[in-house]
């Protein structure tokens, strides 16, 4: 009991650490290090921001299925040190985690993140059998800013392309309170980001679904006061199943927009079993030994 208690006090604690101030770092000192091998500082690219990390599990069959990880802020921060949580967390289900940096803006607008994400895709297919990872089993998922570069590699075949890749080559992707139909855009941070007021409608996920889109599964926080998850979680679950694209589409009461990604982390696993379903859908689509 004074352990489960223990426990309680520390999520609380974090919880407002995650409200307070910019907070994600914190849940590294709480990730265990005996469930992986880290593989850092790898790169996919010339330049300085095109770098990932591969956290393999202890002892992973040669062929595990591999997640390609992007994290959010707007476009304009982010870094992959701050989400080792998330690859400690895929990796101790059995899963290879990729984590990648991107550029952001100002130095580069929209094209230049989903250029880097296809190109980190692309370094993961090619050489993800070195770290035991099955190219056959490759999955991308995004939270927030993230989850819309992870949406756009699956449903618009031209960033894939570029890399001599296509959508098909996915087995699927996750978002987690990603926006996928944003436009006009009301967030004066990201403005500037899509050339606001001249945003191409081309930049918009939802207008890329198509039959051919891979499967989904689709996480929002339900009262999420950043990314409208009626209009985008909720919009583009309606859209690809209208395409008969197989989808998954959950809200969760307890977490914010911030806080659903940080459901990953062991001590905010109580928020929702954000973990749970994404490994559920990867045994889904590629059945492999528990």
């Amino acid at each position: 009991m004074i352990r489960i208690a223990l426990r309680i006090l520390v999520a609380g604690g974090l919880l407002g650490l995650l409200v307070g101030c910019s907070p994600l770092k914190v849940l590294n000192a709480f990730t265990p290090k005996g469930t992986f091998s880290k593989t850092a500082d790898l790169s996919y690219g010339n330049d300085p921001r095109n770098r990932l990390d591969v956290y393999t599990p202890i002892d992973a069959p040669t062929d595990a299925p591999v997640v390609v990880f992007f994290y959010g802020g707007s476009w304009n921060s982010g870094s992959r040190s701050d989400y080792g949580f998330v690859g400690e967390a895929l990796a101790s289900r059995g899963i290879v985690a990729v984590l990648a940096d991107y550029r952001l803006y100002p130095q580069v607008h929209y094209q230049g993140f989903l250029e880097d994400s296809a190109r980190a895709v692309s370094w993961t297919r090619e050489h993800i059998r070195r770290y035991s990872g099955d190219p056959s089993q490759l999955y991308v998922m995004g939270h927030s800013a993230g989850g819309y570069n992870a949406a756009m590699l699956a449903l618009d075949p031209k960033w894939l392309a570029a890399v001599g890749m296509k959508p098909s080559m996915l087995s699927g992707w996750i978002g987690l309170a990603g926006p996928y139909d944003f436009l006009p855009i009301e967030n004066a941070a990201v403005k500037p980001v899509f050339f606001f007021p001249n945003s191409p409608p081309d930049s918009q996920p939802i207008n890329h679904v198509s039959a051919a889109s891979p499967p989904a599964l689709l996480i929002a926080a339900k009262d999420d006061s950043v990314v409208n998850p009626t209009r985008n979680t909720g919009g583009m679950a309606r859209s690809l199943r209208e395409q008969g694209v197989s989808v998954r589409e959950l809200y969760y009461a307890k977490p914010g927009h911030a806080t659903l990604v940080a459901a990953f982390s062991r001590p905010m696993r109580g928020l929702a079993p954000v973990l749970d379903e994404v490994v559920d859908f990867i045994h889904a689509h590629n059945p492999v030994p528990r």
